[in-house]
């Protein structure tokens, strides 16, 4: 199929093969933007027939973006190292009429896992992502971080991509960790206003839309560790955010001494 599947990575070389493999079942041309990897990431891709351009990292959506004007079709199929198409998808991405289609971009179901522990509860499923898209009626928002595909006529398709999202509790920590020190140096570039209060609110925020609004505290532990954890990335993110601030500030005052 005339499809181009864009990837990016950052030292994936556990997941970049299974990755690769789901793709080419549905796509003839793979494309991999690796953000300069220490591992054997680029190395895989490239034994695996992918094109790899190599760019340290621009940001959640600029850096999905960056494969686009290099494809040769003008269907793109993003999709993360972690992820992959299931069975249903691929027959359903084969059967697609994409010439004719007057859809710009298809949407699929999400499964995400811990491990192998699929994640239903408090939001995480269906977690619809769009994947599928065409790059003259759509593209990724420029944004730096949870940046998403923005088209018209966006299409449901009832099929799913696995997300092997955590390899375990441990990792999911440290995940965050690794996401909130990200999204909050991406709203320090933004000239995010934030006090000592906005920590806490939007950490009290996420917990009651996780645990209430999405029904988490109905849903057993899997619902109580994911409104935990939404409400510590978030209390982190600002947390983080505000301490850049402090630096700045403390930057400025030794300028001027």
């Amino acid at each position: 199929m005339e499809i181009t599947a864009t990837i990016i990575t950052l030292n994936e070389e556990e997941n970049i093969r299974d990755c690769i493999l789901s793709v080419q079942k549905v796509c003839d041309e793979v494309i991999v933007v690796d953000s300069l990897s220490q591992d054997k990431t680029v190395e895989i891709a490239e034994s695996m027939g992918a094109t790899v351009y190599k760019q340290s990292y621009l940001g959640d959506g600029p850096q999905k973006a960056f494969a686009v004007p290099k494809a040769k079709n003008d269907w793109i199929l993003s999709i993360d190292a972690d992820e992959r198409l299931e069975p249903d998808a691929i027959e359903a991405i084969k059967k697609l009429d994409l010439h004719r289609s007057r859809h710009g971009a298809y949407a699929l179901r999400r499964r995400n896992y811990v491990g192998r522990h699929w994640i239903k509860a408090a939001g995480f499923y269906p977690d619809w992502v769009v994947r599928l898209y065409h790059r003259e009626k759509g593209g990724y928002l420029p944004r730096k971080a949870h940046s998403r595909v923005e088209s018209k006529n966006i299409q449901r398709l009832n099929v799913h991509i696995e997300h092997f999202t955590y390899r375990d509790y441990t990792h999911w920590v440290e995940r965050i960790n690794q996401l909130s020190s990200r999204d909050a140096w991406a709203k320090y570039q933004k000239g995010k206003k934030v006090t000592r209060l906005t920590p806490a609110l939007h950490a009290t925020g996420a917990l009651i839309r996780k645990l209430i609004f999405k029904g988490g505290i109905f849903q057993g532990q899997d619902g109580i560790t994911v409104a935990v954890t939404t409400a510590f990335h978030a209390y982190m993110k600002y947390l983080k955010l505000l301490e850049l601030y402090e630096k700045q500030l403390k930057q400025e005052n030794s300028d001027e001494i």
